[in-house]
């Protein structure tokens, strides 16, 4: 019969019900399983899959709630708390908490992931029976992204960094595996490891693979003028007593501006999506 070790998904037999909990076996090792985590009461004889972990002595100890990431499996992981000594503390679906080790995050503390960022991983067992989650490898990326499709060029897609390199940043796609290199001249700073962002696909290459830039269109990017009047928008709640017909000279006294620059830096934020005019009032565009 198969040996049970930590980390394993597996189906037990109820073996008996003592006062706070199930005992459960495979006929050779018995299994603790607390009665709180059973919705139903089992009896004995019934079959239930559990999710084996080494509890605080080292022993085995079993729980219904099965990971979405396991042995096998390989999956993306909220971080849920950072430790500059510990690593990254990552929810894989169960009670359990697991750790990304420090040593496996980038040298640089800078791009390590925040909490609320994303890693993908798959899970290990030391020889302590202890879980811990291992960062994917780019061996094992080649083996299981999925082709991009031409009609993704000059695409939005949301992706997650990997794999961080000074020659750029490797992602991969959030809602499709899709594998994405953005070269160091393709963004105006380094993501962190696991952090959402928006890339912009500029070539689907014959492997499958994909290409990307984290820089904005041409006609995305924002002039100083209109960089300017959105962070005063952002500052003043999203909406202003300001637009095209406004006067020269209030325009003159609110941003320095010409009407000419004014009008010109509003068409730029439009056209970017960022803005919309109504009644006179220029509000940032939810």
């Amino acid at each position: 019969m198969t040996e049970l070790q930590s980390g394993d998904v597996v189906t037990l037999v109820v073996k008996e019900k003592l006062a706070s909990q199930y005992v459960l076996t495979n006929d050779e090792v018995d299994v603790p399983l607390n009665a709180s985590e059973v919705l139903e009461e089992l009896n004995e004889h019934d079959k239930v899959k559990v999710f084996l972990y080494a509890d605080r002595r080292g022993d085995l100890a079993a729980t219904t709630a099965i990971p979405t990431i396991t042995k096998d499996t390989f999956g993306w992981a909220r971080v849920m708390r950072m430790s500059r000594h510990d690593g990254a503390v990552v929810d894989i679906g169960t009670s359990r908490e697991v750790v990304v080790p420090a040593e496996d995050l980038p040298q640089i503390e800078d791009v390590w992931p925040e909490v609320g960022d994303h890693l993908y991983i798959t899970l290990r067992v030391d020889y302590n029976g202890n879980l811990f989650g291992r960062l994917v490898t780019e061996e094992r990326v080649m083996e299981q992204f999925e082709n991009g499709e031409e009609e993704l060029f000059n695409q939005n897609i949301i992706a997650r960094p990997y794999r961080l390199l000074p020659i750029g940043t490797f992602l991969l796609g959030v809602d499709k595996p899709y594998r994405i290199f953005v070269h160091e001249t393709e963004r105006d700073a380094e993501p962190r490891l696991g952090q959402d962002v928006s890339v912009r696909i500029i070539e689907v290459k014959e492997d499958g693979t994909l290409n990307a830039s984290m820089k904005p269109r041409v006609y995305e990017r924002l002039t100083e003028d209109a960089e300017q009047i959105f962070k005063y928008l952002e500052e003043v709640g999203g909406q202003m007593p300001f637009s095209d017909k406004s006067s020269p000279d209030e325009i003159k006294d609110m941003f320095n501006i010409s009407k000419g620059s004014f009008k010109r830096a509003l068409g730029t934020l439009m056209k970017a999506g960022r803005i919309e005019q109504v009644d006179g009032w220029t509000k940032i565009k939810h």
